[in-house]
């Protein structure tokens, strides 16, 4: 049914790159080539992408409720407020009552003190595990373990902006922020909800998430490459700070008080493989059977949320190369962010559909689309697991 459409409303995107639409335009489509935002000197020999300087105090006005914060919360409910905001929503107590919130997070940080003096002596311990379970409940804070929990964001973003409706909170990396979109359009697309704010945030500055990751041999080294061009190398994720929020809508409430809409998600698949070789592909291939039926040839394109992990982001890249439309790996300008990678990337998709145009390449792997883009494929295979691709048209 059109009026049940799951129309995008509200955009809040927050990255290396700057905050809102006009911010990651313009350097994407820098005269001259993309220069990536890379912070190489802190994390070295490990390359993050920084977010940009925010004024938390824009959307997040006390002091008291940001200094509660972990950084990935305040950079989330940063996003919140401009998504909002875009949407036209922020401070109306009635919409803010009946907006659904879905959320898709991590599971907080952690004291680095704590972690050093654990790791240190635990090789020498005579009981490692048993040194290590005494520690952890001995050195532990509780208020740290609550700072940690997942739906934190979700609660500080209803007492800071007012959103009041249902919350629910998703745990799974990538496939966190794509069952997040998934499930809002459903529900509005059913007639179980009218308006929601989706999205989720990322810390990459975070000494403790490079450690996990590189335990996996998963990150990226100096030098930098873009993300195509560092699988020849190894591949790698070269993580960035990112929060994306959006306004999800349907098309009778959007027009009932006149909101204008960026763009339309017209499709959302999700699934997950165990990662053998040929079953993430295998999944695309079933979600493109769903989405080519929908595609106007000689107008689509493909942002890709592969992360740089060496076998998923070769296996991908292969599978769009076959496609023969024009693709970005948006991994290159804004880091891989795991959750909110995939609303980050219905964001971009929003914004390229509003312009009618897409950006430039990213590195010489990427061709040019000369043609007026009407359509956008958005995919996400994640670092290990969970397959996604969403259909983003004009509203």
């Amino acid at each position: 049914m059109p009026d049940r459409d799951a129309l995008i409303t509200g955009i809040g995107l927050v990255s290396c790159l700057g905050e809102g639409p006009d911010a990651h335009w313009a350097p994407l489509n820098r005269p001259g080539g993309f220069q990536p935002a890379i912070d190489y000197k802190t994390f070295a020999p490990y390359v993050v992408h920084p977010i940009a300087p925010l004024e938390y105090d824009r959307q997040i006005p006390k002091k008291g409720d940001q200094r509660q914060m972990e950084p990935w919360q305040r950079i989330g409910t940063y996003a919140a407020g401009l998504a909002l905001d875009s949407a036209g929503v922020k401070g109306n107590p009635d919409l803010l009552a009946r907006m659904d919130m879905i959320v898709a997070a991590g599971g907080g940080e952690r004291d680095y003190s704590v972690d050093e003096s654990i790791l240190s002596a635990l090789p020498g311990a005579p009981n490692p595990e048993v040194f290590l379970n005494e520690r952890l409940q001995a050195d532990l804070r509780p208020t740290l373990f609550l700072a940690q929990l997942s739906n934190m964001l979700a609660g500080n973003i209803s007492v800071v902006h007012g959103v009041v409706g249902s919350s629910r909170t998703f745990m799974g990396e990538e496939a966190a922020g794509a069952d997040a979109i998934r499930i809002a359009c459903a529900r509005i697309e059913s007639g179980q909800g009218e308006l929601c704010l989706v999205g989720g945030s990322h810390n990459a500055e975070r000494p403790d998430a490079l450690l996990l990751y590189e335990m996996g041999r998963l990150m990226l080294k100096q030098p930098y490459r873009p993300v195509w061009a560092r699988q020849a190398d190894g591949g790698g994720i070269a993580f960035g700070s990112l929060g994306c929020f959006v306004v999800i809508e349907s098309r009778a409430h959007a027009a009932s008080r006149g909101a204008r809409p960026f763009a339309r998600i017209a499709a959302v698949a999700t699934d997950r493989c165990r990662r053998a070789p040929g079953q993430a592909s295998a999944n695309a291939a079933r979600q493109w059977e769903q989405i080519k039926p929908r595609l106007e040839p000689g107008s689509v394109a493909i942002l890709s949320g592969a992360s740089g992990a060496h076998a998923p982001t070769t296996e991908e890249q292969s599978f769009l190369r076959d496609l023969g439309l024009a693709v970005r790996g948006t991994a290159t300008a804004i880091g891989h962010s795991l959750e909110p990678s995939f609303p980050a990337n219905i964001a971009l998709a929003a914004i390229a559909i509003g312009r009618g145009a897409l950006f430039a390449p990213l590195d010489e792997t990427e061709a040019a689309m000369d043609g007026a883009l009407r359509q956008v494929v958005v995919t996400s295979w994640g670092h290990r697991r969970g397959e996604a691709m969403a259909l983003v048209e004009p509203a």
